[in-house]
């Protein structure tokens, strides 16, 4: 067990916090809490009879209508013969908010009789609720056998670690039983290693007693299975004990029981902070909509006005249709932006990996306070990425501004960025020439989205290998719009003294004169698409055995016949040459020193789809806008791509 319009009502206000949970969640988001297991008792039996089944159904929908009316825990029975009387409950963790009991009920009571259909008893667990019903009467009755136990991966470091948890948590039990009605406790203690956390409760049908027994119970399990592990939890539908290495519970109050001053009882806390989390929630999303009906009325044409950050225009540059995501959510699904969450670091700030209480698993872009970019990049983000969608374009989920944090949050990428794979001696063996083919055609279409098919048109002046991330089924996803522009009307072509962007990769038009146009991309994507071929990066490419440029050093090769010199040994068994030589002809055509000489992005689509089109002949490509950086280029942990002005380049774990 673990887990329109504002109303001014005490039923309006829990509408309003349920809208907004469930909102979060339907953005292309499983609606799903996080399902643990079940119990379906007497699997093979025979078939529900009419009666019962009915009054099974009008139970769950009667529990499911008490979890809306603001109740953490409910039972009741339906019937009173024999083959027909069915009791049943729900209980929900006490430290999570009543939205989430409630939304997790709710699936509770919808998928209980799809996984266990024909059963006269079963149990189904969520990560903060659980739901239990019978054809027998078990209300009191404290379950003592172990259902259910899960353990991590990580050792206790002291070995004296197993008695000090088995001696704090005992501590929790008394809190929990020696309080009438009360049957959890929560809180925090320090092993001077490191702070730990801990969690009990047990059904609140049981008596304290009942609650003890139960909960000493699973602590001897606990000791048995999970004592060398630094988080575990161990339950039965009875009582649950869950201990981890970081904050996982919802309320802001830590009671240890070995301070001699409790303060505020944990029940009151509870309700002072769910007050004050629903006030807040109701007065941003009123805000919110007050905002939107204003915008609407005051809307001029985005897509035709550069998109400029201005800190007092903040709110109405804001995508109305982006969910804001609670921070409390975030902080609970990346474990507070722990370490062991942490996937890499940019010039943006730090990317956790976070799982939502539905199970899905989400990265988070976190805005650092000493990020050379700032609210403009930040607010380019949530901009673009919410009003461009498209399958080669990585998926902005939400966003949150609150408590001075700015956080993104966006699909996870599983197979990390293109540049783990292609500079890494081991993972680009994994690419082959099909899979590189398959890479440079969904780049190329995310790119053509950008430049003519979206509602902006949108330069993305940042377009490198490590900002092309990959998804479980490798499929190239252009990411971080942090340095996005959009342009006005008819108009091609801007300047800007704020040359931002990856030595490399720079257009020479773009890094001598700032001036940055859909070609400045174009010129990215070859050197990009160069890069994919021969499996070396741009940057520190001089100081490898070549002696010049990856440019210059494919130009020269193009020149004297031997292209096929220019592709990465490890292709030799996968290649198909016509291809290989139409790719090294287009990022040639792609990186020209005149702009106007390089061919758009529609037109390389064409090219990379036909197999019978004549190409141009490229001309001498422009001098190769880099700097030389010393060390191994072939490995993505050991070289960077050198960047200018507040953008660097982050090695990114799975994201």
């Amino acid at each position: 067990m673990e887990s329109s319009k504002p109303i001014i009502t005490v039923p309006g206000v829990t509408s309003i916090v349920f809208f907004i949970v469930v909102s979060f969640i339907r953005t292309g988001i499983s609606q799903t809490p996080n399902y643990v297991g079940d119990d379906c008792h007497n699997k093979t039996s025979q078939a529900l009879t009419a009666s019962y089944k009915a009054n099974l159904n009008q139970l769950l929908s009667r529990l499911s209508n008490d979890a809306s009316m603001s109740k953490h825990f409910s039972n009741n029975a339906i019937g009173n013969t024999t083959n027909a009387a069915v009791y049943g409950l729900y209980d929900c963790r006490d430290d999570v908010a009543q939205s989430f009991c409630q939304f997790c009920v709710s699936t509770a009571t919808r998928e209980v009789l799809q996984r266990c259909p024909s059963q006269y008893s079963a149990v189904i667990w969520y990560s903060y609720c659980i739901l239990r019903y019978s054809n027998e009467n078990f209300f009191g009755k404290a379950m003592m056998s172990l259902s259910w136990s899960a353990e991590g991966e990580k050792k206790v470091l002291d070995p004296m670690e197993g008695k000090k948890v088995e001696s704090y948590i005992r501590s929790l039990i008394g809190e929990a039983t020696e309080e009438t009605n009360r049957l959890s406790a929560w809180g925090e203690f320090n092993l001077g290693g490191g702070t730990r956390y801990a969690l009990v409760q047990c059904s609140k049908d049981l008596t304290s007693e009942g609650c003890r027994q139960c909960l000493e119970a699973m602590v001897n399990k606990a000791i048995q299975c999970c004592e060398q592990k630094q988080d575990w939890q161990v339950g039965t539908p009875s009582c649950m004990v869950k201990y981890t290495n970081y904050m996982f519970y919802q309320s802001p109050f830590s009671h240890n029981p070995s301070t001699a001053n409790h303060g505020v009882s944990k029940s009151k806390a509870l309700i002072i902070s769910t007050s004050v989390l629903v006030t807040v929630t109701v007065l941003s999303f009123s805000f919110y909509l007050f905002r939107r009906s204003k915008r609407r009325k005051d809307e001029t044409s985005l897509e035709s006005t550069p998109i400029v950050y201005d800190p007092s225009q903040r709110d109405s540059s804001l995508n109305t249709d982006l969910p804001i995501v609670p921070l409390l959510a975030i902080q609970h699904s990346t474990h507070h932006f722990s370490e062991d969450s942490k996937l890499g670091e940019g010039g943006f700030g730090p990317v956790y990996k976070g799982t939502l209480p539905n199970g899905k698993e989400i990265a988070v872009k976190r805005l650092s306070q000493t990020s050379g970019q700032g609210s403009q990049e930040f607010m380019n983000e949530v901009i673009f990425i919410a009003k461009l969608q498209h399958r080669n374009l990585v998926r902005l989920l939400g966003c949150c501004m609150e408590e001075n944090e700015k956080l993104l949050v966006l699909e996870y990428m599983p197979n990390s960025s293109l540049d783990s794979h292609l500079f890494n001696e081991e993972n680009r063996k994994k690419l082959d020439w099909k899979q590189r083919l398959h890479i440079i055609n969904g780049i190329a279409r995310g790119l053509l989205y950008l430049h003519e098919d979206s509602r902006l048109k949108v330069i993305h002046r940042d377009l490198k290998a490590s900002n092309i991330l990959l998804d479980y089924e490798m499929n190239p996803k252009i990411s971080d719009f942090g340095l996005a522009r959009t342009f006005e009307g008819v108009q091609n072509q801007q300047n800007t003294r704020r040359i931002m962007g990856t030595y490399g990769y720079m257009a020479p038009e773009y890094a001598m004169e700032g001036l940055f146009s859909v070609k400045s991309d174009v010129f990215s994507f070859g050197v990009l698409l160069l890069e994919i071929i021969c499996g070396k990066r741009i940057s520190g490419f001089y100081l490898s055995e070549h002696g010049q440029s990856l440019i210059l050093y494919a130009w020269n090769l193009w020149c004297e016949g031997k292209w096929l010199e220019l592709m990465d040994p490890i292709l030799e068994n996968s290649y198909i040459a016509n291809d290989v030589l139409k790719c090294i002809h287009i990022g040639l055509l792609c990186v020209q020193e005149d702009a106007a000489d390089r061919p758009t992005m529609s037109t390389i689509v064409v090219m990379l789809a036909s197999d019978t089109m004549t190409f141009a002949r490229p001309n001498r490509p422009a001098f190769s806008v880099g700097r030389m950086v010393l060390g191994d280029s072939s490995t993505s942990k050991n070289s960077k791509d050198a960047s200018i002005n507040e953008v660097t380049l982050s090695h990114i774990k799975p994201r």
